[in-house]
């Protein structure tokens, strides 16, 4: 119920206006968002690499309704790489395909993936195309297998969610392709038709996906992270979950695949002295940063995850 009803309000236009007038919501929403503007971001970044921390950054914005929006928001991606490549910070790219027109016309979308893949080539970095909601992912590996099969770019990668019954076979197919999968649980209210509606199954599905990339990337030889931190291993995990992070790597231990095979990735603001402490024992660490003033949805998904996030929210209220 708790989390349905922030799901909800992450969409109702009536809440976003009213929430992003709310001085002390901007104040909540900056410990998981870095800033509104680029610069912020790379500031961010920089101190997180200090700390041994690699990042992939996010302009945020979605379900754009128009092309020129879309256009813009692909000139936008373009410009995240030419920034880190000038300040040399270590991350990479991730990106919505609602955000450069998939929920306007594909062919658009195709074509606005095609030039951010040619800026990230020319740059040397990578793109990490983002899963969205259950309607999204046929289109979206689509687009991602012609990109990377067809159109020859390596620099891609795709995100598979742990709570969609069909993910099992998906991993399946891009371990044995070698391609670079995140893995997340799923942050989208799915109907039980289509998704595990029990926590407990979720994390079994993630723990036996886990296994199966692992696995595959052993197989394959495939590269770890590279020295500059913008190229990520095959193999990431996007989780704040201690059990699932310990049984990750207690598996690659046990099938002798390298640390620097196994990527863990996580929120910015979220856990930090978990991330600090896997850094410091040499384990790579990549925390997604988001920034914009298209905070509002992020946001108050954020809040559906995590009931203690709620109570941070409602702090900031109360602060003068």
């Amino acid at each position: 119920m708790f989390r349905s009803l922030f799901i909800y309000l992450s969409k109702a236009a009536w809440a976003r206006k009213l929430v992003t007038h709310w001085k002390f919501a901007w104040r909540a929403a900056s410990r998981f968002v870095a800033g509104e503007t680029l610069d912020d971001a790379i500031r961010v970044i920089q101190r997180l690499n200090q700390k041994g921390i690699n990042a992939t950054l996010d302009h945020l914005g979605e379900h754009t309704t128009d092309l020129e929006s879309a256009r813009r928001a692909a000139q936008e991606i373009i410009q995240i790489l030419e920034a880190i490549m000038s300040s040399g910070v270590r991350a990479n790219v991730s990106i919505k395909l609602t955000q450069i027109g998939l929920s306007l016309d594909e062919g658009v979308c195709r074509d606005n993936l095609q030039i951010i893949l040619q800026k990230a080539v020319a740059t040397n970095n990578f793109v990490r195309i983002d899963m969205e909601d259950s309607s999204c992912v046929d289109v979206t590996l689509r687009l991602f297998h012609q990109m990377r099969h067809e159109e020859r770019f390596e620099n891609v990668g795709i995100v598979i969610q742990s709570y969609l019954y069909r993910s099992e076979e998906d991993i399946h197919q891009l371990s044995q392709e070698c391609s670079p999968v995140r893995l997340c649980k799923g942050a989208y209210k799915e109907p039980p038709q289509v998704a595990y509606p029990r926590k407990t199954d979720v994390d079994a599905s993630y723990d036996r996906l886990a296994k199966i990339l692992m696995d595959g990337a052993l197989a394959a030889g495939c590269p770890a992270v590279s020295q500059d931190g913008r190229l990520p291993p095959i193999v990431a995990l996007a989780t704040h979950d201690e059990r699932r992070i310990n049984f990750a790597r207690d598996y690659a231990r046990r099938i002798g695949l390298s640390k620097g095979s196994l990527e863990f990735q996580m929120l910015y603001g979220i856990r930090r002295d978990l991330q600090e402490n896997l850094a410091k024992d040499s384990v790579p660490v990549r925390v997604y940063v988001p920034y914009g003033s298209e905070w509002y949805p992020y946001y108050v998904r954020r809040l559906a995850e995590r009931p203690a996030n709620l109570w941070f929210f409602i702090s900031n209220f109360f602060r003068k």
